[in-house]
């Protein structure tokens, strides 16, 4: 078992270096967010092809197939499911109903009870439609509204074989939510794969540098949000460390029941967190020993922020996108 392989969340790939990585961050950024907030209020199509362009982005940028089949093909596992439960699961449509009273209820008991007035007798020329100007149905049948010509292809019920049925609006609704599953975790997990988290950093303190003016700590979010991509891995680590030194004490579990297990586990546990304590002890120690006492006292250049050719190439497209998004991409 390795998570640090299975699971890369919050890695950096840093060989080899494809053109995702030349992208400055701040564009990279702005893609990210173009990829969370566009799915809203879109139509299937729209969402449909966001999928589509991570997946091409994915193949165009040669990052290794090692690096993202297992987390891509999993997750695309798991929105086939999401799909699949949604479509054939009832769409939800309210029911009509006619209620047994009227809405009026006391105003109709009050009604006097009149007897509706007599009608005449229809003359015998009447029932061979003679003295009247509408003709005589040649089809009867052709008048019942079961018979009648529909006026397009619509069909609300798109599939049904048995209990299995699929309406428009489920299918609608599993498109919505698996693409939407897929779209918001990978890519993010692209953007971290693809962004080292310095850069990441430098991209976030220079997007926020108009908060000064209200006095923001923007430097301090800035490193905080450093400290926490960088304490990651080592989460995945030591969960990695304590669940192999487990394997190998070749424990029965079945044998211990359910009360031992429990205390094992809570071993466990309590094992971790102390462990995760004492990394951000030393993390601290370390930053302490090298003078690291304010952000504002010890200035640290993350990254050097420089838009060249590509990055405007890239903001060209993502202007592009977003005007089709305006005009197609509205859901209906």
């Amino acid at each position: 078992m390795d998570l640090l392989r299975s699971l890369p969340i919050g890695l950096y790939l840093e060989q080899p270096v494809t053109w995702l990585h030349r992208l400055d961050s701040r564009v990279k950024l702005a893609w990210l967010m173009t990829f969370l907030i566009a799915p809203i209020l879109a139509n299937p199509i729209w969402r449909l092809m966001l999928v589509g362009m991570l997946i091409l982005l994915t193949l165009t940028a040669a990052i290794p197939l090692r690096v993202w089949k297992q987390q891509m093909g999993m997750l695309l596992l798991f929105c086939l499911l999401v799909f699949c439960l949604s479509a054939i699961a009832p769409d939800g449509l309210p029911a009509e109903h006619q209620p047994r009273i009227p809405a009026d209820e006391l105003t109709f008991s009050q009604q006097q009870a009149t007897l509706p007035a007599p009608q005449k007798p229809k003359p015998w020329y009447q029932s061979f439609n003679l003295g009247s100007n509408s003709p005589i149905p040649n089809n009867p049948k052709a008048q019942s509204p079961n018979q009648l010509p529909q006026p397009t292809n619509y069909r609300y019920v798109v599939f049904k074989q048995g209990p299995i049925k699929i309406t428009r609006k489920s299918l609608d609704l599993a498109i919505n939510v698996s693409t939407l599953f897929f779209t918001v975790i990978y890519s993010t997990n692209l953007y971290l794969l693809t962004t080292a988290s310095e850069e990441i950093t430098a991209a976030i303190e220079n997007l926020m540098q108009p908060l000064r003016r209200l006095n923001w700590p923007v430097t301090e979010i800035a490193l905080t949000l450093t400290l926490s991509l960088r304490f990651i891995p080592l989460v995945l680590e030591e969960i990695q460390n304590l669940v192999r030194s487990v394997r190998t004490r070749a424990i029965n579990w079945k044998k211990l029941g359910f009360r031992s297990a429990a205390q094992v586990w809570l071993m466990i546990a309590e094992r971790l967190l102390e462990n995760l304590l004492l990394r951000a002890e030393q993390i601290a120690s370390a930053m302490k020993v090298r003078g690291f006492t304010s952000p504002d006292r010890h200035r640290v250049e993350w990254h050097q922020l420089q838009l060249k050719i590509r990055d405007w190439i890239a903001l060209g497209c993502l202007i592009v996108l977003w005007s089709a998004r305006f005009v197609w991409g509205w859901d209906s």
